[in-house]
């Protein structure tokens, strides 16, 4: 029997929590999610005998040590700034962990001490950069290995709202933390176009005229993310 715990009950956690349901059965696993809302935490779970909800408070060190403890593997869907306070404990409890958001400081500095217990720690790896970048490189290795040379590259990347739920003016729905949408944007963008290195500001960052077109969709709007990329069209030759 694998325990798994999850921290976080809110919108970013339940299309996992509803996976982590359905491979219980078959797994055999057990699977706890505390969320300091104990009916939020409840209403996620439902009646499935394969899970329990319970109440903690995160940043009482006894409450959240005390549910480390007792599981296999730790899943935070936590606040990012709450993350390290999981983090240092699993090292110390010797517990697997897989977290929502990147690698900061405080977790890399545990860096020594996971790798000394033999421990998983799993950070986000990404969107943008991240998945958009092992893709590209998948394009990009194919094109070299019959001879090809890119020249330059442009990468878009994004979720687009399913035809059936297309249902307002702007064709688009939150479907994380609205807060991490707006601090996206107000980090602004660094990237490099036609050779050349650009920094916008948030205020800068979604002025221009963008759009791409898809087949079978039509144009959309893009902008600038705040990662390196290059925004030439991709060339092979």
């Amino acid at each position: 029997m694998k325990f798994i715990l999850v921290l976080g009950a809110g919108k970013s956690a339940t299309c996992l929590i509803e996976y982590l349901i359905k491979e219980s059965y078959s797994n055999k696993w057990d699977l706890t999610v505390a969320d300091g809302n104990l009916e939020l935490a409840k209403s996620k779970l439902g009646n499935v005998p394969v899970g329990k909800a319970i109440g903690v408070n995160i940043e009482n060190s006894e409450e959240r040590r005390s549910v480390i403890e007792k599981a296999d593997i730790v899943v935070s869907l936590l606040p990012p700034h709450l993350h390290a306070l999981v983090a240092k404990d699993c090292v110390v409890a010797g517990k697997h962990l897989l977290t929502a958001s990147y690698v900061d400081d405080e977790i890399k500095s545990l860096e020594p001490e996971i790798k000394k217990r033999g421990l998983i720690f799993l950070c986000e790896m990404g969107l943008d950069p991240g998945i958009d970048h092992m893709s590209a490189m998948k394009i990009i290795d194919n094109i070299h290995s019959k001879g090809g040379q890119v020249t330059s590259f442009q990468s878009h990347c994004g979720g687009l709202v399913a035809p059936e739920s297309d249902d307002n003016p702007w064709h688009y729905k939150i479907s994380w933390n609205p807060r991490n949408i707006v601090m996206a944007g107000k980090a602004g963008a660094h990237y490099r176009e036609a050779g050349k290195e650009k920094i916008l500001s948030h205020e800068e960052l979604f002025a221009g005229e963008q759009m791409v077109e898809l087949p079978e969709i039509g144009y959309l709007s893009w902008y600038p993310n705040q990662a390196w990329f290059h925004t030439s069209v991709l060339h092979v030759s």
